[in-house]
Formats: structure tokens, C-alpha cells, sequence
């Protein structure tokens, strides 16, 4: 007899939902990144569930010279609703634990989805007025022009870069509805008919993926003849001397030379980094991980700024070219400290 209760798997995976319902709490949902030479690290802006934190007074400022209304809390009746909203979603959650009927998840599942699209509709109306009723006096004043950033992604506004991404709590969220719709797809039979015979693996494996994907420092490609070098400003035409650097905070800088990367990073040194790559002299445009790079130094080395270090992944490959230099091996931290 087919039963209409969902199984001792699926509640634990409800207890991580109601988890990540609550904890989602104590961080920010959403980011809007602002980015241009002035503000070499950014400007942030974190929307949590209760409040407007990150680097409000600063965009407060800058918004008031383009005539867009200041940001504050207690402008958005949101902020005090939403709370609620996700203990709410939390509460209601753990208790389909014990009622455990495949029913009352699918109408929590539809719930959430139906509370996803409000929000993105909100959210786009918040950046829509703030983006296009602007103060017609203000300092600057582009016409035509409107300052709405995107409702997700990128998108460029004067000479400001904007990106707007989920943040912790927002990826806790998203995590959620993922599971809360794997217990669906694992529990219901008109889904199960269609379906491989296992779907607990590919549960974890959805959990282990999002946890892990929240923060990534994989090297980015130098796009040559595209990207500038972030120290020289010259452009990065030469995939063989080139290097990177990602911050804390995720943000990338490029580099047409290796010193240019160690010259960046003295000249910023308030700036968290957390990675560095150089580009393999052996090949063509391939970035390595820095710290297990092994380098050469020499003028006979002519790199893009006269830097004179070039970077291998192999001490073979360092051992076959360094008599065509006449240059001297060396290590990560003598050429960081150079």
C-alpha cells in the first residue's frame, strides 16, 4: 500500500531547511558591488533581512551628486516584515517534520516559490524608482540617462561597474528551495516514474555544491588585447609575463607583468588579497597558482614593464630555459618582496 508519508530522509533534510530558514537570518541576503578606479576594493551594499549595512553612507554620497534618493532602513516597510517572513518559513517547515505529509511540503515548496517571485518583483521596483526618479537639479545630470542597477548580475552605470549577487543568507535561501524541491522529486511518484532510482546522493551532492560554491578563487583568463594591466593601465598583450591577483572579497585585478601584480599589491596594501597567479612561461596565457610557481629573475628577461621575472610550473621547464637568460632562480616571497 502506497504510503502518503514522506520518509525519515526527507526529515532530516527538512531539519537542514529550517536550519538554513533561520541562520539565513544572521546574514546578509543580498549585494550590490560597485566598482571604478576611485574605489579600488569597491563599495558594497549588504541587504539583510532587517536592515541596509555595508558601505551606505558612502553610495549615500555618491547618489546625492546624480540625484538619486539616499538609502536608509526605515524607508522600507520590507525590512520589518521579512523577519517574520523567513521564521515563518522556518516554523512551518519543522513542523512538516512531524506531520511529515507529502502534501503539506509541496505547499510549502509552492509557498516559497510564490515568496521568491514577490521579492524579485519588489526588489525590481525598489531599483526601478531608485534608478529613474532623480533629483532633475542635481550636479550631474546625464539625460536620458538612468541609474538602475541590474536585479541580478552586471551591469555598467557611468564608470561605475554594478554587480548584484545573492549574499550568504540569499545563497542559505536558495539552498533551501533546492532541497525542499529534491524532496519533492524523491518523494512524490508521478516525479519518481521518470526519475533515477536514488536521489539521496544527489541531494548531498546539491548541498556540498552550493556550501562550497559560495566562495571562489579560481583564476580568471587574461582576455588579451582586452584587459588592462590594473597597475600600468597598459593593455595585457602577452600571455607569458602576465599575472593575478583575487582579494578576500573576490574581486580580480590583472596584470601584463608579475611585478606590476607586486607593485599593485605594495601600493594597496590596506586591500585584504587572498590568491596570486602568474602566468606559465611555457605556455600560452595558462595562469598558475604563485606560491607554487618557481621563478627566474634577470635583464635579460624583457617582460611588458621591464620587470625581468618570468614564472614556471616545473623546475625542469625553469632548468631548460634559465641559460638562455642568464637569470637567477628565485623563490614566491622574494619576488612578492622585490
Amino acid at each position: 500500500m502506497k504510503t502518503l508519508k514522506i520518509s525519515l530522509f526527507s526529515k532530516v533534510i527538512l531539519l537542514i531547511v529550517s536550519a538554513l530558514f533561520f541562520f539565513s537570518l544572521l546574514f546578509p541576503m543580498w549585494r550590490i558591488e560597485l566598482t571604478a578606479p576611485q574605489y579600488p576594493e569597491g563599495l558594497v551594499l549588504q541587504l539583510h533581512a532587517n536592515k541596509i549595512a555595508g558601505d551606505v553612507d558612502i553610495i549615500n554620497g555618491l547618489n546625492h551628486y546624480i540625484g538619486m534618493k539616499t538609502l536608509h532602513t526605515e524607508d522600507f516597510v520590507e525590512f520589518s516584515i521579512l523577519p517574520y517572513v523567513f521564521i515563518f518559513f522556518g516554523l512551518f517547515t519543522l513542523a512538516m517534520i512531524f506531520i511529515a505529509k507529502r502534501k503539506g511540503v509541496i505547499i510549502l515548496f509552492v509557498s516559497f516559490v510564490l515568496f521568491g517571485i514577490l521579492a524579485a518583483c519588489d526588489f525590481y521596483r525598489w531599483n526601478y524608482e531608485y534608478g529613474h526618479n532623480l533629483n532633475p537639479n542635481a550636479a550631474i545630470v546625464v539625460p536620458g540617462m538612468a541609474y538602475q542597477p541590474p536585479l541580478i548580475g552586471y551591469k555598467q552605470l557611468l564608470n561605475f561597474g554594478a554587480f548584484s549577487i545573492p549574499d550568504v543568507g540569499g545563497w542559505m535561501l536558495i539552498l533551501a528551495g533546492v532541497l525542499l524541491f529534491g524532496i519533492l522529486v524523491k518523494e512524490n511518484q508521478w516525479i519518481r516514474s521518470i526519475r533515477k532510482p536514488n536521489i539521496g546522493p544527489v541531494l548531498l551532492f546539491l548541498l556540498s555544491f552550493t556550501l562550497f560554491s559560495c566562495t571562489n578563487y579560481n583564476a580568471v583568463p587574461l582576455e588579451l588585447n582586452k584587459d588592462n594591466c590594473d597597475f600600468c593601465k597598459m593593455s595585457i598583450a602577452d600571455g607569458k609575463f602576465g599575472a593575478e591577483v583575487i582579494t578576500q572579497k573576490g574581486r580580480v585585478y590583472k596584470f601584463d607583468d608579475i611585478q606590476c601584480m607586486v607593485n599593485y599589491c605594495k601600493a594597496n596594501q590596506d586591500t585584504k588579497m587572498k590568491v596570486f597567479y602568474v602566468n606559465d612561461f611555457t605556455k600560452e596565457n595558462v595562469l598558475i597558482p604563485a606560491e607554487t610557481a618557481f621563478f627566474l629573475s634577470g635583464e635579460m628577461i624583457h617582460s611588458p614593464m621591464r620587470g625581468g621575472i618570468i614564472a614556471f610550473s616545473s623546475k625542469n621547464e625553469l632548468a631548460a630555459i634559465q641559460p638562455k637568460f642568464n637569470a637567477k632562480s628565485i623563490l614566491w616571497d622574494v619576488v612578492y618582496n622585490k
